[in-house]
Formats: structure tokens, sequence, C-alpha cells
């Protein structure tokens, strides 16, 4: 996966107006407004192996990825919405899944932090970082992207239809 072997010298930094530009500008977009065209399978693979070229801890990875795609989203998102019912949680629950189907793809990053050599909130700081580089690197495609945490993120049952 890396295109850098441990022992291989690093290429020589190189200074990129291009990519202070973008850092410069770069910002979310709202979910709603996350339309189409989206990546194609080869871009998402092209964004996932850059967003990947993050601090990984030691090669812990503490991190995995799942992809959504349309059918895919819609399908997490009707078993959200039966989820929000079945809790009877608040009617905001369920408005904001709207924003899980509102992009093309749904790039979701899955912390996998577990207690060990390395500190948790290291890990966990490393899928943060995930994140953010895959934010650039949607940016490099010409893609707007948004970082949505929501409360399915942390509920245990919501978490099992996303196979954590």
């Amino acid at each position: 996966m890396t295109d850098y072997p441990l022992g291989a010298s690093l290429p020589a930094p190189v200074v990129s107006e291009e990519m202070q530009h973008r850092l410069a500008v770069r910002r979310s977009a709202p979910a709603q407004d996350l339309k189409g065209p989206g990546p194609d399978e080869a871009q998402i693979a092209a964004i996932l192996k850059l967003g990947a070229r993050s601090p990984d801890h030691g090669k812990m990875t503490p991190w995995r990825f799942v992809v959504l795609g349309p059918q895919s989203r819609a399908a997490i998102a009707e078993q959200l919405a039966a989820l929000v019912q079945t809790k009877n949680l608040p009617p905001k629950y369920a408005a904001v899944l709207a924003k899980l189907t509102a992009a093309p793809v749904s790039i979701l990053v899955i912390s996998t932090a577990a207690p060990g050599l390395k500190p948790v909130w290291e890990q966990q700081l490393s899928a943060g970082a995930v994140c953010m580089n895959l934010e650039h690197a949607a940016s490099a495609f010409g893609f707007y992207s948004s970082w949505i945490t929501d409360w399915y993120s942390y509920d245990a049952e919501a978490a099992a239809l996303f196979s954590v």
C-alpha cells in the first residue's frame, strides 16, 4: 500500500502553491449540497489510498473504511429510521438521516482504537487524521465533502448496522 517502503528515501519536499491554495480555501460543504455526480470507483479507490496516507501510529492503522453507494446508503438510512422508531428517539434523530443520503457516496471512517501499546486517544487522533486526509483527497479530485458525525456514530445498535 505504500509507495515509500521502510528504508527507502523519501522524495525531496516540493513547494506547491496549488496545494497551499487548496488548503487555504478548503471548507466543508453543507450535506444537502453534496449532489452527484460523485467519484467513480477508481477515484474512490484513489481517495481511500490518499486518505490512508495519514499517521497510522506505527503501522497500527487504528481505523477502517466503509464505503456506501446509493443503494447501501438508502438501505442503511431506512434501518436507522426504523431504529429511531423502535427506540422512540426524538424526531431530530430521523431528520439527520437526510445527511447520510444526500451525497452520491459516503465514506465512513470507523475508529478501531483499542488499549495496548499506544494510548487510545492517540489512535483516535490517527482516525481523525484519516478523515482530514479524505477531505483533502476529495478536494484534489474536484469534489466537495463534509465530515459528519451524528448520533448513529455513538449508538451500539446503529454501529451493528455498519458491522462494527
